[in-house]
């Protein structure tokens, strides 16, 4: 279908703003949400270790390794994901992830042995592989090219909301024993139902294609698919000159290299977090029980909430990215390490870690649009993905090495030092990427 060819320019951009607004209430709010909990379901381990540690016999090393097992399970379909989104439809597939991840997390609430642990967490990572690589190929579908940054930010915004959230509610679950479950059973059966159900919603509340939504007026669909097709010709016809550059370039492999390590400390940081607050409570004279511990940890989660908005505004407002990137690393690096320093009151490590929360998640909405800059579109894509695949593989390696660290009895210092280096290497890899000097505001 193509928009009446008779409209003034007055009145296509008036049906493209309109569309573009229609678009961004109907999709994001929904994708947001399922996100919210598409990440909670896989950290909330890292709130449920405060007492199923214990009542399991876990050591250090066996917990590390069942946090790695759910990203090589992840690795396994994100790219089949991706495809079944573009090929079939995301509705139904975002239904089926939705339901099988809901009752993977439930079942880690029957976990007893390690080898129960690693299974339920490497078939969890299976179930919830395809989500967000999807999301990424269902913005294309909907979102022209410079709207897809600001709908993709939108997301970011879920994963220190959610871990905020789901600190606080951890908190309250882990104090039930209601049908003589355990509180860490209660966090995984409750915190996995909304997966479920939002999974039996989706197909009802999702529209695949610009061309079946109902919700949109024929000008408005036609215009949107339009101008959608219009950049996947552009695409096409700048692939063959432009992908092998994109493959060859470093910029991608630094890019690639720096995710790697950076998300090798955000990793370890977010699934950690509670365990080290634990201690410095401890170590500092404070209540260190579960419920004290989750309260501190939510808001130096919901610290991040503000670090991404912080870095998309600054960014967006100088046109630096590369800068900002680095700035949220190191700054992240600096005041772990300052927070982790002995002999310090309770309230002074607190507000270091808050501000260390604030760090971790100002560096990834710049870093995310660095790929874009120096590369075509379609190149830009393929390196997007390698570049994803790099982060989710540092998922696999910190926390069994954090594991080990503390199985050692080498402490939280030595542990976060870890943690405080891989951002700080990230930060290198970021600093020797090539930008044009002049980036378009």
């Amino acid at each position: 279908m193509m928009p009446d060819l008779d409209a003034t320019p007055d009145k296509l951009d008036e049906i493209a703003r309109r569309t573009r607004r229609k678009v961004a209430w109907r999709v994001l709010p929904l994708l947001f949400l399922l996100y919210v909990i598409a990440y909670l379901d896989r950290a909330n381990v890292g709130f449920a270790k405060l007492r199923m540690q214990h009542d399991l016999d876990f050591s250090e090393t066996v917990f590390g390794i069942g946090v790695a097992l759910f990203f090589i399970g992840y690795l396994f379909l994100e790219i089949p994901g991706a495809l079944l989104v573009e090929h079939w439809s995301a509705r139904k597939w975002f239904a089926r992830i939705l339901v099988t991840w809901g009752f993977c997390s439930m079942a880690m609430a029957l976990v007893r042995t390690p080898e129960e642990f690693y299974l339920a967490r490497f078939l969890l990572g299976l179930a919830e592989a395809g989500f967000f690589p999807g999301v990424i190929v269902y913005f294309t579908h909907w979102f022209p090219r410079k709207d897809r940054a600001r709908a993709m930010s939108v997301m970011l915004f879920g994963v220190p909301l959610s871990l905020a959230l789901g600190a606080r509610v951890s908190a309250v679950l882990l104090e039930q024993t209601w049908f003589d479950l355990k509180g860490w059973q209660w966090v995984f059966l409750v915190e996995g139902v909304p997966a479920v159900l939002l999974g039996i919603a989706v197909p009802f509340l999702l529209t695949d294609r610009p061309r079946q939504a109902k919700w949109l007026t024929p000008d408005e669909r036609a215009w949107l698919e339009s101008t959608l097709e219009a950049e996947r010709n552009e695409a096409t016809a700048t692939e063959r000159m432009s992908l092998g550059h994109g493959l060859m370039t470093r910029n991608v492999w630094l890019l690639s290299l720096a995710i790697l390590a950076t998300n090798i400390g955000g990793y370890v940081f977010v699934f950690w977090l509670a365990s080290v607050v634990q201690g410095l409570l401890s170590a500092t004279g404070r209540e260190a029980d579960a419920t004290s511990v989750l309260n501190w940890t939510g808001f130096i989660f919901l610290c991040g909430f503000l670090g991404v908005m912080a870095s998309g505004w600054s960014s967006d407002r100088s046109g630096d990215r590369k800068w900002h990137c680095i700035a949220g690393q190191l700054g992240a690096a600096l005041f772990l390490t300052l927070a982790m320093m002995p002999g310090q009151g309770w309230e002074l490590v607190f507000a270091l870690l808050c501000i260390t929360g604030f760090f971790t998640n100002f560096w990834f909405t710049p870093f995310w649009v660095l790929p874009t800059l120096t590369l075509t579109s379609s190149a830009a894509a393929i390196s997007i993905g390698i570049i994803n695949m790099c982060g989710n593989l540092a998922g696999a390696i910190g926390s069994p090495v954090v594991g080990a660290i503390r199985d050692a009895g080498w402490g939280d210092q030595a542990a976060m030092a870890f943690v405080a280096a891989s951002f700080t290497l990230g930060a290198v890899f970021v600093s020797m990427v090539r930008v044009p000097r002049r980036i378009p505001r």
